[in-house]
C-alpha cells in the first residue's frame, strides 16, 4: 500500500498516547505510515487541514477541534451529527470525512471489561460536556432508554437532552451535588476531568455495576481505584482511547487492526 500520513491534532498535543496506538498498528499491518502529533489550535485548523495533499489518509482530532472541524467537512456521519463532534477525519477521494469513534469506544471499552453481556436500560452520566454527549450516544447503543447526568450547568448541558431527543433516549439532568446518588446505575460514565469526581469515594455502592472513568493518567483517580477495591466492574479512559483508536485505524486503512498489540504498547508508554 502507498505510504500515508496521519496524525493528532491539538493543543497542546505532546502529552498525547494517540502516536503509539496507531503506530504499533502500522507496524503489525505491514504498513509504512507515519503518524505524528502536531499542535494546532482553532485558530489554524482549517489552514492545517487545507494544506493536506493527497498523501494524507486522516487525522485524529482532540477537544475543542472535535466540534470546530464539523464546518471544514464535506460529510458527517450519522453519529458525528448526533454528538456534534467527530475526532476523525478521513481524506477520501478529495472528500473530508468526518466521524465519532468515541461512542463505539466507550460501549467496547465497558463490554470488554465486562464478563458478562452488558446492557443497561438506565445509564449515569457524570458531567454535561462534549464527551457527556457521545457517552449519550454510547448508553443508546447499550440499549439504554433513560440516562440520568449529574451537570454543573443545566443550562450548558442541554445538548445532551438533544442528543437523547434525537435517539429516543429519555435525559434527565440532576445538579451536580446529587452525582454520588447515580453511582448504583448498572452502568456509569464518568466524563469530567481526573480527579474531578474524586469526592464521589464514599457513595461508590458496596456491590457497583460498571464504570467508565474516560479520564487517565499515570496515576489513576480515587473513584476507579475505590470501584476497583469493591470489584465492580472497571474501564478506564486508556481502554477508550485503545478502542477508539482502533476504529480510526479501521477507517483510515480499510484494515483489521490487532488490538492485543495496541493494548500492550499503550499500557507500557502510559506506565512511563
Amino acid at each position: 500500500m502507498t505510504q500515508c500520513r496521519a496524525a493528532v491534532l491539538g493543543s497542546p498535543i505532546g502529552h498525547s498516547l494517540s502516536p503509539v496506538l496507531h503506530r504499533t498498528a502500522y507496524a503489525t499491518l505491514g504498513l509504512n505510515w507515519s503518524y505524528d502529533a502536531i499542535d494546532v489550535d482553532e485558530a489554524r485548523l482549517a489552514s492545517f487541514i487545507d494544506s493536506c495533499g493527497p498523501e494524507w489518509a486522516g487525522l485524529s482530532l482532540t477537544m475543542p477541534l472535535k466540534t470546530a472541524v464539523l464546518p471544514l467537512l464535506d460529510d458527517i456521519s450519522a453519529v458525528a451529527q448526533v454528538t456534534g463532534a467527530a475526532n476523525t477525519v478521513i481524506f477520501d477521494g478529495g472528500q473530508r470525512r468526518g466521524d465519532n469513534t468515541d461512542v463505539a469506544g466507550m460501549v467496547a471499552a465497558l463490554r470488554a471489561a465486562a464478563s458478562d453481556p452488558l446492557a443497561a436500560s438506565e445509564v449515569a452520566i457524570i458531567g454535561g460536556g462534549a464527551t457527556a454527549r457521545s457517552a449519550v450516544a454510547a448508553a443508546s447503543l447499550l440499549d439504554a432508554t433513560h440516562v440520568v447526568a449529574a451537570v454543573r450547568s443545566p443550562a450548558r448541558a442541554a445538548g445532551l437532552v438533544e442528543v437523547g431527543e434525537r435517539l429516543g433516549v429519555r435525559v434527565t439532568l440532576r445538579a451536580w451535588g446529587e452525582a454520588g446518588d447515580l453511582l448504583n446505575r448498572a452502568v456509569v460514565i464518568s466524563t469530567v476531568p481526573w480527579g474531578a469526581a474524586d469526592h464521589l469515594v464514599a457513595d461508590v455502592p458496596a456491590q457497583p455495576g460498571a464504570l467508565l472513568d474516560v479520564a487517565y493518567a499515570q496515576e489513576p483517580p480515587a473513584l476507579t481505584r475505590a470501584w476497583q477495591t469493591v470489584g465492580g466492574v472497571l474501564a478506564d479512559g486508556l481502554d477508550l482511547l485503545l478502542w477508539q483508536a482502533v476504529d480510526q485505524v479501521r477507517l483510515m486503512t480499510g484494515r483489521e487492526p490487532e488490538v492485543e498489540p495496541m493494548r500492550v504498547a499503550l499500557r507500557a508508554a502510559a506506565a512511563g
